[in-house]
């Protein structure tokens, strides 16, 4: 079948089986295009929590699809590609208690250490996290989570970005750090796992000089997974919402140059956009997820055959909620 043709399947199939499909803003255009609702991993999980629908599919990366069914155990979540983000398969339990470990051997106790886990991460250190009284984060509230969290008189270790962590810390006026640097983690407030994004690490210095030189009122719009040198030279740093939100109020004519993923950036405007690097920054595993795959998920839950299914034990979902609720409360 063609890509009109499998739509059309799409289409039927999902209506039949009273299905909802959700998308994150880096799929392709073409699944992107087929979704109910579109939007950056927490928005998605939210929206699908909510949704009335017995059976969802998520096209994103795994750690979302769990997002969803951690808020909504009793739906039916299923992915048409489990693709793993490469920063969340940089942490796991092990590696966890591994940092945790390394912590108290410089002298801080366990019980003086407070967790924060980006949302980029799985069901199981999220549960982690929420076992020790920790928070999930997004980008866009992580400067919010961190204030509360700041309360408890701990050490926060944030996990698993190192660059999200210390752009916060930046902003808010703190010392961080990244474990394993060198630096005494017993002198910062912000403790820093060293996970990062492979396509916001993708954006230098020399992408921004470059745009610059050649268009001197271009502004400069980055993420906060950049790298903390990237983002102080940025005219704008935010998540994916708020960068959309950001060049939707922007004048047509104001060019601008956008550090993060392509496909969300190639669907930004038409005009005066820029992507900020010399290599295309696509996630691959995002790109992982094809209409043929959202097909045959739709095939799967018709015969019964239920592949790619998302299931979470109920030890992993009770403390990955609490976590993921302590972030909601605040």
């Amino acid at each position: 079948m063609n890509n009109e043709e499998l739509k059309s399947e799409i289409n039927r199939l999902r209506h039949e089986l009273d299905v909802s499909i959700v998308a994150h803003f880096y799929q392709k255009d073409e699944v992107f295009d087929m979704a109910d609702f579109t939007g950056d991993s927490l928005e998605l999980a939210k929206w699908a929590a909510k949704d009335d629908k017995p059976n969802l599919i998520f096209c994103g990366v795994g750690f979302m699809g769990q997002s969803v069914k951690i808020l909504a155990p009793n739906k039916r979540v299923f992915m048409p590609k489990i693709a793993c983000c490469a920063m969340a398969k940089m942490i796991d339990v092990d590696y966890f208690d591994q940092n945790i470990k390394i912590l108290e051997k410089t002298g801080i106790a366990k019980e003086k250490i407070m967790p924060v886990t980006y949302i980029n991460s799985s069901a199981e250190v999220k549960a982690r996290v929420g076992e020790m009284g920790g928070y999930v984060c997004t980008s866009s509230n992580a400067k919010k989570i961190i204030t509360k969290a700041l309360q408890s008189g701990k050490k926060i270790l944030f996990v698993p970005d190192r660059c999200l962590g210390q752009n916060i810390a930046i902003d808010m006026g703190l010392k961080s750090c990244v474990l394993g640097d060198g630096i005494d983690p017993n002198g910062v407030d912000i403790i820093c796992y060293n996970g990062f994004c492979s396509v916001h690490q993708l954006f230098e210095i020399e992408d921004i000089e470059f745009y610059k030189q050649k268009y001197p009122d271009i502004l400069i719009i980055t993420h906060p997974e950049c790298k903390p040198e990237v983002c102080a030279k940025s005219d704008f740093v935010g998540s994916t919402s708020q960068i959309i939100k950001f060049i939707k109020e922007l004048p047509l004519e104001q060019k601008i140059a956008v550090g993060t993923e392509f496909n969300m950036v190639n669907r930004l405007r038409e005009k005066n956009t820029f992507i900020l690097s010399s290599t295309k920054p696509e996630c691959p595993t995002m790109n992982e997820t094809t209409l043929e795959d959202l097909y045959a998920t739709l095939l799967s839950i018709q015969d019964k055959r239920f592949e790619n299914e998302i299931t979470i034990s109920e030890d992993v979902r009770k403390y990955s909620y609490e976590a993921l609720n302590r972030m909601f409360e605040i």
